[in-house]
């Protein structure tokens, strides 16, 4: 069967201020806590590579514009650092880094390119983090605070904002799993940590609908689609469970105003419930989105927990569930990842069934590479796939982006049937 893209599909490319800027420490921009784990911990950095080295796209932004004309790019999504623009992370700007962004934003409009502009993208300003970070309420007012200025600056010219990519991963990797600063291991700390997330994206939010400004606003989600081991209800259960936790903890709010009774009634019979507010109810309705990005990477498989849990033991997640390494599984064995193209039709699926078929597209999707370099040479009858990027929109009823490395015409199968089964 012969596939082809819509002619209307969007193509383009992503990064973030985070992974590519580098000069981490100049042009007026405070430490991050990427900077500052890294003066601690470099080690436990890939090669011993930090913050302030990266792409370099602070200094070479024109050049990396340019090849993104010349590979035929009309989009590209990036965030705005916090530190660089406003170095307290409460007040101040900083003149050079609205220079910056206004030069990069200009470059790319002026070569056909529309930005797609994310708020936060991992890097939390050290200044605010000794201030206890996202467990602070104080720091979740300095976001919107942070939010309203970026859309006072540069919301003449952005019509694509979002709020947060993978808003989840500063959760489980900074209070959960230790592969995040402040590499805590606490789940009612994470728990905390992910409903201020959460009311903070509403805040910002609720600064672009109070400002009237033309465009759209969304949140970039990694979305795990959870599957049973079996049909026996226990797996089922185990399957529902890392459900709630890992995907609806942020769908739902984002998508429906408010969380799932399920999660509510989960975390509170195990005590782990975070202090809520008066108010909070009515700024979380005040967070639905115009636009979700959906990233997928790799499925989650579970099953019921074979041994019980140790009393003494701090609670996790795993008390709820065990992990499944299901027999002929395809990996990536460059970042353990299974390889399972079917998750991305599962998941717009679900997002049809169970959400009201909102309007998305696919922000990231495939897998990461190391030495790709080594295709350049590879046959011309069979040319590489490594670091692939393909966004598109069209105007179906599910439009979407897509990003994609390594997954060949599965993938393609996959989110063509998705979208066929949108317009049922």
């Amino acid at each position: 069967m012969h596939y082809r893209f819509p002619d209307n599909f969007w193509w383009g490319s992503a990064s973030s201020a985070l992974q590519t800027e580098g000069c981490s420490l100049q042009g007026g921009k405070s430490a991050t806590t990427w900077d500052h784990w890294f003066a601690h911990q470099p080690h436990r950095f890939h090669h011993g590579i930090g913050p302030a080295d990266t792409s370099g796209f602070y200094q070479h932004w024109r050049q990396d514009i340019a090849l993104l004309k010349a590979l035929k790019h009309n989009s590209f999504r990036t965030s705005l650092s916090w530190a660089r623009l406003m170095p307290d992370g409460a007040d101040e700007i900083n003149p050079e880094a609205v220079d910056f962004y206004h030069r990069v934003i200009d470059e790319l409009l002026a070569q056909g390119i529309t930005p797609f502009i994310t708020l936060f993208h991992f890097d939390m300003p050290l200044a605010l983090q000794e201030k206890g970070g996202w467990e602070n309420r104080e720091v979740v007012q300095a976001v919107g605070r942070y939010a309203q200025r970026c859309f006072t600056l540069f919301g003449h010219k952005v019509k694509h904002w979002f709020t947060f990519n993978e808003p989840i991963v500063p959760v489980e990797g900074g209070y959960l799993y230790d592969f995040h600063y402040p590499n805590v291991v606490d789940f009612k700390r994470a728990a905390t940590v992910a409903f201020h997330t959460v009311l903070t994206h509403s805040l910002a939010v609720r600064a672009w609908r109070n400002g009237g400004y033309d465009g759209e606003i969304g949140v970039v989600l990694n979305l795990t689609p959870s599957y049973p081991r079996s049909t026996n209800p226990a797996d089922v259960n185990a399957a529902q469970h890392a459900d709630l936790l890992f995907n609806r903890s942020f769908l739902d709010p984002v998508l429906k105003g408010e969380y799932p009774s399920a999660l509510l009634g989960l975390l509170k019979q195990h005590d782990q419930l975070p202090h809520c507010l008066p108010g909070d109810s009515a700024l979380l309705a005040d967070g639905i989105i115009d636009l979700l990005g959906v990233n997928y990477y790799q499925p989650r498989r579970v099953k019921c927990r074979d041994s019980a849990v140790n009393p003494d033991a701090p609670f996790m997640p795993e008390a709820l569930f065990d992990h499944y390494d299901m027999p002929g599984r395809q990996m990536n064995p460059y970042r353990g990842w299974e390889i399972y193209a079917p998750g991305i039709y599962d998941i717009l699926i679900n997002l049809r069934d169970n959400y009201g078929n909102p309007r998305c597209f696919i922000s990231e999707n495939g897998m990461g590479v190391e030495n790709e370099q080594r295709f350049i040479q590879q046959s011309p009858s069979h040319p590489p796939l490594a670091s692939m990027t393909i966004w598109a929109l069209p105007k179906e009823c599910l439009p979407c982006w897509v990003r994609c490395s390594f997954w060949g015409i599965s993938f393609f199968k996959s989110l063509g049937r998705s979208m066929r089964s949108a317009a049922v």
